[in-house]
């Protein structure tokens, strides 16, 4: 049996560079871009909602909250959901890849509550299908930290204040508890333990990679492997240049061989010499005429020498 894959992070604002990426207007690397139209919207948007982004906000706008959303509070989550590759390949050759993604968007919205789930793309244009949910933490009840500050006052003996237990919050650190998270794992398992797959090892210290890193490594390594290349490349060189072997010698002396010859033809062919030279009577001339010219300039400058006086010896 395979494993259920299964990533909850916090975004930033309204996540709108995740927006991009999950509604494709931003092609990652490894896109099959001939298979997006495949891909899948498997929550309707409510009425004038066209994306994410605008989803986002309407839960936030229609949620009921009573405080000021904060410049820094987080107010949406990302959720990955998925399965080991090959056992994703079985289920979509199996024909259950709508029922699987249809179960993911239940345990979705029994998890996190209908309305806080706005939306979940399913991408079938990478390797392995997988859905993109975004969930707004929205929650009702006493803040987790209000609670341990209030158990906490008890035993000291301070006075604590009483605030409204039903009132909607947004408070992501509620739903991301520890405890939350484990049990996020153990029962999105438990429903998709009819396809063959299974919670992940409690306990492990296997870290999730995002797509940014991923990149940014493949990108790394790359470059590392260039630079190998071009190191390995030079040392054959240098190696060749200082060692040259019988066979490299032999090939270099018949590609000489090859040139006198293929030149030798080329001038019996046009009647000039490899070095522009005229080979008929005016090429003779004119051979002789640049003699003439080089014996001219020797015998001036012997004449030069004959007028510079020699020094005189010294006198002990």
């Amino acid at each position: 049996m395979g494993y259920v894959v299964l990533h909850i992070e916090k975004a930033a604002g309204t996540d709108a560079a995740m927006s991009g990426h999950v509604e494709r207007r931003i092609t990652p690397a490894n896109v099959i871009t001939t298979l997006t139209y495949l891909n899948q919207e498997l929550i309707e948007f409510p009425k004038d909602v066209t994306n994410r982004t605008e989803a986002i906000q309407h839960r936030l706008d229609n949620a009921g909250l009573e405080r000021k959303i904060g410049k820094n509070q987080v107010r949406a989550l990302r959720v990955m959901l998925s399965g080991s590759p090959e056992d994703m390949k079985r289920i979509r050759q199996a024909g259950q890849l709508d029922a699987w993604a249809k179960d993911s968007c239940g345990w979705l919205q029994k998890t996190f509550g209908k309305e806080n789930v706005v939306s979940a793309v399913l991408h079938l244009d990478e390797k392995t299908p997988h859905i993109h949910a975004t969930v707004v933490p929205i929650t009702r009840g006493e803040r987790r930290k209000a609670k341990l500050e209030r158990e906490k006052n008890a035993q000291s003996g301070k006075r604590t204040y009483r605030t409204k237990k039903d009132r909607p919050r947004l408070c992501a650190d509620d739903v991301m508890a520890r405890d939350k998270l484990k049990a996020y794992q153990t029962t999105y398992a438990e429903a998709m333990a009819k396809y063959g797959l299974q919670r992940g090892i409690d306990g492990s210290e296997a870290k999730h990679i995002s797509t940014q890193q991923y990149y940014r490594e493949v990108f790394v390594r790359k470059n590392e492997m260039a630079e190998q290349i071009e190191a390995m490349i030079g040392q054959k060189d240098a190696d060749g240049r200082h060692c040259r072997t019988p066979s490299t010698a032999t090939s270099r002396t018949d590609r000489l061989q090859r040139y006198r010859r293929t030149a030798a033809e080329e001038e019996r062919r046009t009647g000039k010499s490899r070095n522009g030279v005229g080979t008929d009577a005016a090429g003779d001339q004119d051979r002789q005429t640049q003699r003439r010219g080089r014996e001219c300039h020797d015998e001036s400058r012997r004449k030069d020498r004959s007028v510079v006086p020699r020094p005189q010896a010294r006198e002990v």
